[in-house]
This record gives structure tokens, C-alpha cells and sequence, in this order.
């Protein structure tokens, strides 16, 4: 008779609850945000407490085991439990995931909550089986801003002729060149360096980056264009999920659930104190009306954008579903 089963015995037997000898223990792999690692600390004490110890979950935070990619495969191959990872590097691997990539897909944090935790959205977790991975939930990496050293940018037109770097993605690529930018592929190892020294005008990525990385030193205006939003994926091993007892996979699902509000709640507070922090520091924040922003997504959909993302994957349907408002 297994561990498990005497301890589901004695709980019969005098009523009460008796952990098991030996608990089960869970490689977890968390992302190096504030947000994502406390929440990380929330779901390992929501896994041992519903399961009363016969989980244990081993945290190990700030991408210690490696890069998303490696963390992804190292899931899918079983030496990891459970990981967490942006979309962005998983494309290649899920392409419907290139769906994140798309500019303006989602207008607000509370548009992204409601879509991905509907129906397309959890569709689009689904997908991940495909490869060997329990999708668990979308976490919160947060929505892409602007940042240049020239001037306040609320409508495309100001960001005629600028520099912009970007990453190596063909679809941002074509988005900012629609907008009326020259963007410029670079590591972002280069870019603190390359504002400094103006060999590109601006960049784009979340207020947890720009402040983590004090771009605000270089960079004299914050456009909250909130162009991307780009979700954490939370993911577990099928096999592994599979081979838990009922009770475990429920503790393992309620536990995602709940830290999924958690982090979101997180992210919002710790961009808030962001905001704060840079116009303490004499930055400009702009902040673009509806309208405003209505002529941003405009310009991406004369360029056909969307279409090229929906070219890249697998259900393009998906798109079509999010985009609705």
C-alpha cells in the first residue's frame, strides 16, 4: 500500500488530518519580476496548505534555472515541474502565441483579464498540450510604453523620423514602421548605452523594465501608448499534472487561479509607484486618450499587421476572437 493511500486511510480512520511521510516535491521556476515572484511565494503556500504536505513546492525564483526557452523545454522534458515564462520567446514553439505580439490587441488591463481568462484564452492555453505542457494561467507581464529623449508623443504622427529600438520580431518591425518610426533592431544589453549616447531615439518595453533599468536617465518622456500587452504563461508537465491524485491537480488549478488575481493586483500596484518614481525623477508621462490611442490601433490595421500575425499561426480564428470588443 502506498504513502498515500495510508494517509487517506488514517484521515478515514480517526477523522483528522495526517500529512504523509514523505512529500512530493515540485521544481518551480519563476520569472526575476517583483510581481511574478511574490505571487510565485503565494502559490507554493496555497499548493502545501491544500494539500496538506503531500505537495511540497520548491520555489526557485529570478530564472535560476534559465532562460524562458530553456525553461519551456526543460518543462516539456520533465527535468522542471511547473515554470513561467512571457509569451514572446514560446512563438516558435506554440505559434498561436504570436497573438501577443499583435499591437492594440487588447485596450485596457481589464479588456486583457476578461479575453484571456475566456474562452479564446484559455483555448489558446490548451494548445500548449500539444507539446507536453499543462497551461495553468496568464499571468501578468504588462503592457509595452514608449520612452525617447526628443519629445511628448500621444499621436503617431510625433514619432516621424525617430529611432527606435526594437527587438528582432518582424511583426513589431512592421508595426513601427507603419507608425511612422525607424526601428532598429539591438540587444538589449546595447540599449542603456545607445540612449545615452543617441544612436537611437527612443525604445519601447513595460514600466517594470524601464524603471528597472533606469532608462529615465536617459530618457526625458514616458508615452503610456500601452501598444503591447504580453502575458506571463504559467505551465506545468502534463505528464507530471496527470500523474497527481484529483486532490492535487485541484489544489494545483485553485492555486494558479488565485495567484493570477494576486500577481495582476501586484503588477497594477508596482506600475503605479513606477509612475510616481519617474516623474519624481522629471520625466514627462503622457497619457493617450481613447482617441488617441483609436488612431494608434487605426494605423496598424491600414498596414495589415494583423493579418501577418494571423499568417503565423495555427488558428488564426483566435485573433479574430480577441480583437472583438
Amino acid at each position: 500500500m502506498s504513502i498515500k493511500t495510508l494517509t487517506l486511510a488514517a484521515v478515514l480512520a480517526v477523522g483528522t488530518i495526517v500529512s504523509p511521510a514523505v512529500a512530493e516535491t515540485l521544481r518551480f521556476s519563476n520569472v526575476t519580476s517583483v510581481s511574478g515572484k511574490d505571487a510565485g511565494v503565494e502559490f507554493k503556500r496555497i499548493v502545501e496548505e491544500k494539500t496538506n504536505g503531500s505537495l511540497e513546492v520548491k520555489h526557485f525564483p529570478d530564472n535560476q534555472l534559465g532562460n524562458d526557452r530553456v525553461i519551456t523545454e526543460s518543462t516539456i522534458f520533465g527535468d522542471i515541474d511547473i515554470g513561467v515564462s512571457s509569451t514572446s520567446p514560446l512563438a516558435t514553439l506554440f505559434p498561436d502565441l504570436y497573438a501577443f505580439d499583435a499591437p492594440f490587441l487588447f485596450l485596457s488591463p481589464e479588456d486583457a483579464y476578461a479575453k484571456l481568462d475566456g474562452e479564446t484564452g484559455q483555448a489558446i492555453l490548451k494548445t500548449l498540450e500539444k507539446k507536453g505542457l499543462k497551461g495553468l494561467a496568464f499571468w501578468e507581464n504588462g503592457f509595452r510604453n514608449f520612452t525617447n529623449s526628443k519629445q511628448a508623443v500621444a499621436e503617431p504622427s510625433d514619432l516621424d523620423g525617430m529611432k527606435i529600438r526594437t527587438m528582432e520580431n518582424d511583426v513589431h518591425l512592421a508595426a513601427w514602421r507603419a507608425l511612422g518610426a525607424n526601428p532598429t533592431p539591438m540587444a538589449f544589453s546595447e540599449l542603456f548605452t545607445a540612449l545615452q549616447q543617441g544612436t537611437v531615439d527612443g525604445q519601447e518595453n513595460p514600466l517594470g523594465i524601464i524603471d528597472g533599468n533606469r532608462f529615465q536617465e536617459v530618457q526625458s518622456n514616458v508615452s503610456l501608448t500601452q501598444h503591447v500587452y504580453t502575458p506571463y504563461i504559467v505551465f506545468m508537465n502534463l505528464d507530471k499534472f496527470n500523474s497527481l491524485s484529483k486532490e492535487e491537480q485541484d489544489a494545483i488549478t485553485s492555486a494558479a487561479k488565485e495567484t493570477t488575481t494576486f500577481q495582476r493586483n501586484r503588477s497594477q500596484e508596482l506600475e503605479k509607484e513606477i509612475l510616481v518614481r519617474i516623474k519624481n525623477d522629471g520625466v514627462t508621462v503622457t497619457e493617450l486618450t481613447p482617441d488617441q490611442k483609436a488612431m494608434w490601433q487605426k494605423k496598424i490595421i491600414d498596414a495589415n499587421i494583423y493579418d501577418l500575425v494571423k499568417s503565423k499561426m495555427d488558428h488564426p480564428e483566435y485573433m479574430d476572437a480577441l480583437l472583438k470588443k
